[in-house]
């Protein structure tokens, strides 16, 4: 009984130390041609901090990455991709950001809409729903915090550190949870006709210049001209 008592006096004290700093993670995924994700865990509480830095093989800058791809994998959907992946410590502000891009057909996937040349972007957003743990006594949920269909998330203006202006699917998870969990999905500055459906965040941007050649039918005239004229002068020479 005494055993039990301590244990639960313990537990009790060990997450009032967490919360007490209001700790927070915050996650950033910017939607490009690639999504750049950013995790910001900040206001650690320092011996979580010092707990998590002696943890390297259980938490690194692949930890997260590789979970996501597991679990995509798990579902089918192997044309996706991690890069650049990195883990940044800031011992004076007990913070840490994990940072990498995610790629490929089953998470980002464009098509075109040939009557207005515009690109549409089809984003895939539920890899955010894993677990990971940060040390061996604690882990975080994100299937929990953020199980909700970005559908259903607030649409809102972000505007970055320099003042610009993005649309972005923000959610803010507020039941019980070491650390006080938000997320956004940024879109860029020239997405337009933007919607939901259930996970998946659609918009449409303009096309690049290579789009346009590539779908112009200009492009097959010419190649055409270019192919009887090579045709012509073949005979020429074989005169």
């Amino acid at each position: 009984m005494k055993k039990l008592i301590a244990m639960s006096l313990f537990f009790f004290l060990f997450f009032t130390l967490i919360t007490s700093v209001n700790a927070s993670v915050t996650i950033q995924a910017t939607i490009d041609q690639s999504i750049y994700v950013v995790f910001n865990f900040e206001n650690i509480n320092s011996t979580i901090y010092e707990r998590i830095k002696e943890h390297e093989a259980l938490f690194n800058s692949s930890t997260i990455p590789k979970i996501i791809m597991k679990n995509l994998k798990n579902q089918n959907l192997t044309y996706a991709a991690y890069h650049n992946p990195e883990l940044v410590f800031d011992d004076a502000k007990r913070s840490i950001q994990a940072r990498f891009h995610l790629s490929g057909s089953d998470i980002l996937n464009f098509t075109l809409n040939k009557a207005t040349m515009a690109k549409i972007c089809y984003a895939r957003t539920d890899w955010r729903k894993f677990s990971v743990n940060l040390t061996d006594t604690l882990s975080l949920d994100f299937k929990v915090y953020f199980g909700t269909p970005v559908a259903q998330w607030k649409r809102i203006n972000y505007t970055d550190p320099q003042k610009r202006t993005y649309s972005a699917y923000y959610y803010n998870y507020t039941g019980p949870s070491p650390f006080d969990p938000l997320c956004y999905f940024i879109l860029p500055t020239t997405a337009t006709s933007v919607r939901a459906i259930g996970d998946t965040v659609i918009f449409e941007i303009p096309p690049s210049l290579e789009d346009v050649l590539l779908n112009s039918p200009f492009l097959i005239i010419s190649a055409l001209i270019i192919v009887n004229i090579a045709v012509f002068l073949y005979r020429e020479v074989r005169k």
